[in-house]
């Protein structure tokens, strides 16, 4: 998982030390879970959601893996699964002008703002989410 998000072209890490092996394990085995996406043996993406604090802390593809409905299988995963836990709202953050902003947009979500450190807040609902089910 970690080679994938050091693959990514947006919302890359400033320092790749930030997210270190043990958060990953963290957040999958206590604060929530995560999914992967295997091809030939190969982690091409993934997503994580925190279900204690209420965000998505990850939703990442293979660059040469995108555009081909990765993505989109993992959120609805990952959302579905939140939902089945909880009727609480749920937010995530990702860099503007991106194509996970756009991707967001299209999945039923609603951006409410900006965190302090620029990337785009969004939101969405239980209600959305029966929606777009």
């Amino acid at each position: 998982m970690q080679i994938v998000r050091h693959l990514v072209k947006e919302n890359t890490l400033s320092d790749p030390n930030l997210v270190p092996d043990k958060d990953v394990a963290y957040y999958i085995s206590e604060k929530g879970k995560g999914w992967v996406c295997e091809v030939d043996g190969l982690v091409v993406g993934f997503s994580i959601i925190d279900l204690m604090e209420r965000s998505v802390w990850a939703l990442f593809v293979d660059p040469e893996f995108a555009e081909k409905g990765i993505g989109k299988e993992l959120h609805r995963l990952m959302i579905d699964w939140y939902f089945e836990q909880t009727t609480d709202t749920v937010v995530l953050g990702t860099s503007p002008g991106t194509r996970a902003e756009r991707f967001y947009n299209f999945q039923g979500w609603t951006p409410i703002g900006s965190y302090a450190n620029g990337e785009t807040k969004f939101e969405m609902h239980y209600e959305d989410w029966l929606r777009f089910r």
